[in-house]
Formats: structure tokens, sequence, C-alpha cells
């Protein structure tokens, strides 16, 4: 049990740091910038759906056997992330700021992404708990989710009038809550059996809903035949990253 919250706070402090990373990339020029976000979320795509039908619902479908529960919790994550997009106005963003391209207020913003690092840190929790493997499979699908959505999220701030030390500093205490939410999955889960149980196949639910609703429609705008080939690419190597990562395992 203790190599299992070892893992976690060290994947969740990796996730967390990420949100750090934009004030690299905020530094490109933008056409460079917006082709290596659509490579960078194009991969996301490939990790997300990877994890969720590689490794999370097996997984699932291990502990619960057949049946209809597993798939009714990943269809009850993929609403759960409807409702936080939805009534929360909860949006990621992979793409810098523009006048084509509106974001949320900064406040919503900080709620909206403090919200998603407090499920992610659950998420991450709930993984380790079943083998590490697992966790780390899915620690590394949100890093390569998180990579394009933190940029964004910088931006936002930017974007909204905070200064650019003003969002760094803003964006990373936000990144920290997902250290609450892997002490959460951790306490809860080792005084609860069933808590890995209904986490996984929820989560795979929301990686699923992640990937088809909001990262796959960015990739859509792209119309160059080289570039579509090149998303293409990149998604089957987020798969194979994670079909590799089960291999290994």
């Amino acid at each position: 049990m203790f190599w299992v919250w070892v893992y976690t706070f060290i994947s969740v402090g990796i996730v967390s740091a990420i949100s750090l990373v934009g004030v690299f990339f905020l530094s490109m020029r933008e056409e460079r910038l917006r082709r290596i976000l659509h490579w960078l979320v194009s991969f996301a795509v490939g990790a997300l759906f990877g994890d969720a039908f590689i490794h999370l619902l097996p997984e699932s479908f291990e502990a619960a056997g057949p049946g209809i529960t597993v798939p009714l919790l990943a269809i009850s994550g993929i609403l759960l992330f409807f409702v936080l997009e939805k009534f929360m106005l909860w949006r990621h963003c992979h793409v810098p700021t523009s006048a084509h391209h509106p974001h949320p207020v900064v406040a919503m913003n900080l709620i909206g992404d403090g919200i998603h690092n407090l499920l992610d840190g659950m998420i991450i929790g709930a993984g380790y708990q079943v083998s590490p493997a697992l966790g780390l499979s899915t620690t590394l699908a949100i890093i390569l989710h998180e990579i394009p959505q933190e940029i964004g999220d910088y931006g936002v701030l930017v974007h909204g009038g905070l200064s650019p030390q003003k969002a760094l500093r803003f964006n990373f205490l936000s990144a920290l809550i997902s250290l609450v939410g892997a002490f959460l999955s951790l306490a809860v889960g080792f005084h609860s059996e069933s808590f890995s149980f209904f986490v996984l196949p929820m989560t795979a639910g929301g990686f699923i809903y992640m990937a088809g609703t909001d990262l796959i429609p960015e990739l859509r705008h792209e119309t160059d035949l080289g570039q579509s080939f090149a998303q293409l690419f990149f998604i089957s190597l987020g798969v194979a990253l994670m079909a590799l990562l089960l291999v290994a395992g």
C-alpha cells in the first residue's frame, strides 16, 4: 500500500508540473504552435481511446464479469463529463486564444480546471490501486491530454487580463488540486473495495467523451491532406503506446 501512495503522488506531481508548460509553447510563432498542438491533440486522442478500450474497460470487465454493469457505469462517466461541461461551462481548450476562438472568463476557467484536476488525481489514484501498469497507462493518457489543455488554459488566463506571471501561478495552483483528488481516492479506496470498481469504467467513459467530443472536433478544422494523414499517424501512435504498455506489463 505504501508504494501505491508513492507512485500515485509522483505521477500526480508530474501531471501538476505540466501546468507550467504553457509559457514555453506560447513563445513560439503561432503557425508552428498550431501545427505542434494538432499533433499533440492527435496523440492524446489515441492515448485516451487506447487507455479506455485497452486498459480501463478490460480491467473493469475482469472485476465485474460480463453483464450490463460496466457499460452503464461507462455511460455514467460520459454523462458526468457532459454535465460538467454543459452546466458548469467547463471547456477544454487546446488552441491559442483568438477572435475566432473565444474563451470563458478567468474565474470560470479556474473553477472548471480545478474540478478537472481533482478528477485527474482521483483517476490516477484509482488506477494505481488496481495495478502499477494501469496507473502508469492512465497517467500517460492524462499527461498527453494535459499538455495541450494547459497551453490553452494559460492562454485563457492571459487573455482574460492576468499578467503572464500571475497566469502561470494561478494555473499551477489549480493543478495542485489534483493532489487533493489523489489523497481522497487513496483514502477512500483503501477502505472500500468497490471504489475502483465504480471509478474505472466511469473514467473510461470520461476519456471516451473527452477524446470524441472535445479533441476530435479540434482536429476536423484541418483540411490539408498531409496534415490529416499526420493526425491519423499520431492518433495511431497514441493507441500503439497504450497497447505496448499492456504487452510490456
